[in-house]
């Protein structure tokens, strides 16, 4: 039997932080691999035609940034003992994360969610949202404790 894997959006909130333990608790109980993605979403600045390109500059020191940031969250998986690695990938969030996951074939996506319902969902939409409708396999979703009430 091969090693099951897991796939772990972050976005450096608290509600990653809770998917990421809950992922390793599980990934513990299955002798699971982890994969921790991050997707910078550039979005263009300016609606003039060609837009306003950011500076090589800024790109490589955000990526640089976020590298680093994911290093913390790697570390954090090999010190309970569990192989990982970790990708950070340019483009629409859900979309990647749904790419990864087909591409790496993975097991199981554990992502947590922001919660938000009404307008803010509406206007915001949500990326947990759609990867759940649209993954090529199960998606388990995390909510931080103060999301038990309706916002």
């Amino acid at each position: 039997m091969s090693t099951q894997h897991f796939l772990v959006p972050i976005d450096f909130s608290a509600y990653a932080d809770q998917a990421l333990d809950y992922a390793i608790a599980l990934a513990q109980k299955l002798s699971a691999r982890l994969t921790l993605v991050h997707v910078i979403h550039i979005i263009p600045l300016g609606i003039a035609e060609g837009g306003a390109p950011l500076p090589q500059t800024y790109l490589e020191t955000l990526e640089a940034d976020v590298r680093q940031s994911l290093e913390t969250y790697r570390q954090r998986v090999e010190d309970a003992g569990l192989e990982s690695e970790v990708m950070t990938l340019h483009g629409i969030p859900f979309q990647a994360i749904i790419d990864v996951a087909q591409d790496e074939r993975v097991d199981m996506i554990i992502m947590g969610t922001h919660g938000r319902t009404g307008f803010k969902h509406v206007l915001l939409g949500s990326v947990a949202e759609k990867v759940v409708r649209l993954a090529p396999c199960p998606v388990l979703i995390t909510r931080g404790p103060s999301d038990t009430t309706d916002h």
